[in-house]
């Protein structure tokens, strides 16, 4: 039974087109950055970047590389788009865009990882097999099939990314709907539709739909009687978000997954009239397949785990933040602080406020306020900075937080010195003040 659901031989033309839409957009996602500053923003103009604790040695290329690096990146979108030497196009644009979204988070996104996974399952999957260059300059690897678990794989993953989201939205602020309030209100001066945005009305239409879209979006293409209805529902649902939030090609990225849902055939005779059909019953179980079982295993296990590992750490993840990351917790809150770092050399006892903006763009002052990692991360350069300089300092953090508009409360003890603790990556960092929000 295990075997027929994963190893059965069904038409490939659902990964082919797939592995067209994804090359094209990461292409997209990639020359855009260029084209509309992203990249000066966030990896030319800063001084320095707040990267993953722990990868501090990834760090932006000096000068213009990082808009050769985003070049070669779209570069290999368009090879995937065009299945031209897909493993190692595949392969090496997974590594160069997971180095990107580990060397900074000042701008970061849930569709940039969501983008280093895909990429990754991606890369270990015979997208290449037919209406590529790959096919035509070797048909000896041409193929009009493929196994059932690859379409499983990308379900399941896309089911892991929605039922999270959902979940996640049940609280108190997604529920009572301030929380979109606060996001639309960022949006009152759009044109045409601005207006619309502060109705209350959509708030709570927003609020109850996003939760069941995401929620049934996944069950309800993959039943046939509401497919048709799912689809359109999905194209308004990522169109609108696309429109009102601008981020990026997520939106067109998660409409060229329901390639995956419909019907093989219907999908052939759309995009690949020319293609031969595959109607055989075949199951072909790979000589590794213990090794294929294992490997999903593994993986799925760990997608499952991650987005509930804060509910294992003390305090609120909304408060500390700590478990947010890759947890699939999408536009559920808004962070504004107050925030002062102060320097007291432990030889002299001199005490001085450090000139956030003499290190700092504005997107960077904006999150070190506010988001608690930030924060040390500012403080273990400074200490770094003055003890190349001969200086022994401390610094001592003084921070107001509001989350969703709720009135400012203090955010870290002042009295511990932040240059001199370490980073809890699996627990609570005990420097962070006990939450008194209220749900």
């Amino acid at each position: 039974m295990l075997d027929r659901f994963l190893f059965k031989q069904i038409d490939n033309s659902p990964l082919l087109i797939f592995r067209i839409f994804f090359g094209i957009l990461i292409s997209l996602e990639c020359y855009g950055a260029i084209a509309t500053g992203w990249v000066k923003k966030n990896l030319v103009d800063p001084e320095f970047t707040f990267n993953f604790i722990g990868f501090d040695w990834l760090q932006p290329l000096p000068g213009p590389g990082m808009y050769l690096y985003f070049l070669v990146m779209g570069t290999l979108g368009i090879c995937i788009a065009l299945g031209y030497k897909y493993r190692f196009s595949t392969l090496a644009f997974t590594l160069l865009w997971t180095a990107v979204y580990l060397m900074q988070k000042t701008a970061y996104n849930n569709h940039y990882y969501l983008l280093v996974l895909i990429a990754l399952i991606m890369a270990f999957l015979p997208a290449n097999r037919n209406c590529s260059l790959d096919a035509k300059l070797n048909p000896s690897i041409k193929a009009n099939h493929m196994s059932a678990y690859i379409k499983w794989a990308i379900v399941l993953q896309l089911l892991i990314v929605y039922t999270y989201a959902s979940l996640a939205k049940l609280y108190g602020d997604w529920l009572d709907f301030s929380i979109i309030e606060i996001l639309f209100k960022r949006k009152e001066e759009y044109p045409l539709i601005g207006g619309l945005l502060q109705q209350p009305w959509l708030h709570s239409f927003v609020g109850v739909s996003g939760i069941l879209f995401d929620l049934l979006i996944v069950p309800s293409l993959l039943w046939k009687p509401t497919r048709k209805w799912a689809f359109f529902a999905a194209i308004f649902f990522h169109l609108f978000n696309s429109i009102v939030f601008q981020i990026g090609i997520f939106p067109y990225l998660a409409l060229a997954f329901t390639v995956f849902f419909f019907e093989p055939e219907t999908i052939r005779k759309i995009f690949f009239r020319k293609k031969e059909p595959y109607c055989q019953e075949d199951i072909k179980v790979p000589t590794n397949k213990n090794l294929v079982i294992g490997l999903l295993l593994v993986y799925f296990l760990i997608q499952l785990g991650l987005p509930v590992r804060h509910y294992f750490i003390k305090d609120d993840v909304l408060w500390t933040e700590e478990g947010h990351r890759l947890s699939w917790r999408m536009m559920l809150r808004s962070r504004t602080g107050i925030t002062s770092f102060r320097i007291v050399n432990r030889t002299s006892g001199n005490s001085y406020l450090v000139n956030l903006d003499d290190y700092l763009t504005r997107g960077q002052k904006s999150k070190i306020k506010s988001y608690p990692d930030f924060m040390w991360q500012f403080a273990q350069r400074l200490k770094r900075e003055y003890a190349e300089k001969g200086e022994d300092i401390s610094v001592f953090v003084n921070s107001r937080v509001s989350v969703n508009g709720k009135p400012y409360q203090e955010f870290t003890d002042p009295k511990i010195d932040l240059g001199s603790v370490s980073w809890n990556y699996f627990g609570h960092n005990d420097w962070i003040l006990p939450s008194q929000l209220k749900e």
